[in-house]
C-alpha cells in the first residue's frame, strides 16, 4: 500500500477533521497487518511535538494485494498479533512518559545532570526532536559548563560528537543532528577541530558541514590540499556532484588570488572533466562542471576545441542528450560572441547544425520538447 492511500484512510477514520489534517502531515504511522487482509492503524505519532497520540479504528481493505512491494505477506496468528500490539503499546507508553518527563523539566528550567541524561535517552529514541536538542544545549550552557574545566567541557563535547556520529549513520539527512555537531565545534574551548574530516561522497549536508569545519579550524587547511582531496573523490566517483562543486569554489579562489596559474590549471581541468565525460556521457555532474569551465565562451579557440572533442564523442554515442545540448550551447556562444569573425557560410553552417541537433533532442528528450522548440525559434530571429 502506498503512503497516499494510507493518509486517505487516516482522514476517513479520524472524527476530528482538523486533527486528521494535522496527523497525516507527520511521517510516522505505526500499523499492524491482520491475517484477514485488514489493516489496523494503531497509533499516529505526531513527530514535531511528540505530545499527542491518536487512536485510529480498524480499516477494512478487502481488495488489498497479498504482496507488499514484491514481498509475500506474512500471516500472523491472532496471538502473535496481540503480542505485537501489546509490545507496540508498551513502547509508545514508555516514549510518551519520557517525552512528558523531559518537557516538564524543560518548562521548569531544570538544568541538572539528571535532565541532561533524560535528553540523551529521548534523543536515542527520536533524534529528530529538535526541541530536545535545544533544551540539551541550554542544559550544557547554563547547568554543566559553568562547573567544568576546559578539559571537561572538551570531553563532554567530544561525547556529543560521538553520539551524533552514531545518529548520522541511521539518519544522515536530519538537520538537527548536523546543527548540533556544528554547535559542539563552535563551543570547543580551544577552537573547533575534528580528527577525521571526511565527507560522505554525495551527501550535500556532509559537504556543507565539511566546508564549515575547514573554515573554522584553528590551523586552516590549505586550499591546494583541499583541491587534492576533491581530485581523490572525483577519481573515485565521477558522478560526485558535490566534489565538482567544491572544486569550482576552490579554483575560483586560487585563480583570483594568483596562487594557481589559471591558464595551465584550466587546461588540466578540461582534461580531467573530458575524461569523466567520456567515461560516462550520461552523467550530468561532469557536464555542468564543463559548462562552468567554458564560462561565457569568450575564448573562441577553447570553444572550437571543446566542440570538436564533444562532436567526436557524439559520433560514438549518437543518442547522448548531454552531448547534443552542450554542442548547441557552445555553437550558439560562437555565434553570439564571435560572430563578427565568422564568414556568412560559417554562420549558416552553425545555425543549421544547431537546428538539426535541436530536432534530434526533441526525439531523444521528448519531455523537454517545447524547450528545444523555443530555442530553435530563437535561432530564426
Amino acid at each position: 500500500m502506498r503512503v497516499k492511500s494510507m493518509k486517505t484512510m487516516v482522514l476517513q477514520v479520524l472524527p476530528n477533521f482538523a486533527l486528521a489534517r494535522r496527523a497525516v502531515n507527520f511521517p510516522r504511522l505505526f500499523i499492524s497487518y491482520h491475517s484477514n487482509l485488514q489493516i489496523q492503524a494503531i497509533q499516529v505519532l505526531l513527530v514535531r511535538e511528540q505530545r499527542t497520540f491518536l487512536q485510529v479504528s480498524t480499516i477494512k481493505q478487502s481488495a488489498l494485494s497479498p504482496l507488499m512491494h514484491g514481498v509475500k505477506r506474512i500471516r500472523y496468528t491472532q496471538e502473535a498479533l496481540e503480542a505485537l500490539k501489546q509490545r507496540e503499546k508498551a513502547k509508545l507508553k514508555e516514549f510518551q512518559a519520557l517525552t512528558e518527563e523531559v518537557l516538564t523539566k524543560k518548562k521548569a528550567g531544570d538544568y541538572s545532570k539528571d535532565a541532561f541524561d533524560s535528553t540523551t535517552r529521548l534523543l536515542r529514541v527520536n533524534p529528530e526532536f529538535y526541541t530536545v536538542w535545544n533544551y540539551r544545549r541550554n542544559i550544557m550552557i547554563h547547568g554543566i559548563f559553568p562547573q567544568c574545566s576546559p578539559a571537561e567541557i572538551n570531553d563532554q563535547l567530544s561525547e556529543d560528537l560521538s553520539m551524533t556520529t552514531a545518529f548520522l549513520k541511521q539518519h544522515p539527512k536530519v538537520y538537527w543532528i548536523w546543527n548540533h555537531r556544528r554547535w559542539c565545534l563552535e563551543n570547543v574551548p580551544d577552537g573547533p577541530s575534528e580528527d577525521d574530516i571526511n565527507a560522505d561522497s554525495r551527501n550535500f549536508h556532509a559537504w556543507d558541514y565539511r566546508r564549515y569545519v575547514l573554515a573554522t579550524m584553528p590551523v586552516p587547511r590549505t586550499e591546494l590540499s583541499e583541491l587534492a582531496f576533491t581530485t581523490k573523490k572525483i577519481e573515485a566517483n565521477f558522478s560526485n556532484f558535490s566534489a565538482w562543486h567544491q572544486r569550482s569554489k576552490l579554483l575560483s579562489n586560487l585563480w583570483e588570488s594568483g596562487k594557481l596559474d589559471s591558464s595551465k590549471s584550466k587546461e588540466d581541468e578540461f582534461e580531467l572533466v573530458l575524461n569523466a565525460i567520456y567515461t560516462d556521457p550520461e552523467d550530468q555532474s561532469a557536464w555542468i562542471y564543463h559548462a562552468w569551465l567554458i564560462g561565457n565562451g569568450n575564448d573562441a579557440s577553447i570553444l572550437n576545441r571543446e566542440i570538436k572533442a564533444i562532436q567526436e564523442l557524439l559520433d560514438e554515442q549518437p543518442d547522448s542528450k548531454w552531448c547534443m545540448e552542450s554542442l548547441v550551447r557552445y555553437k550558439r556562444m560562437l555565434l553570439k560572441n564571435h560572430g563578427g569573425s565568422l564568414s556568412l557560410d560559417e554562420k549558416q553552417r552553425l545555425y543549421e547544425e544547431c537546428s538539426s541537433l535541436l530536432t534530434q533532442l526533441q526525439e531523444v528528450d521528448p519531455q523537454r520538447r517545447r524547450r528545444y522548440q523555443e530555442i530553435a525559434e530563437s535561432l530564426e530571429h
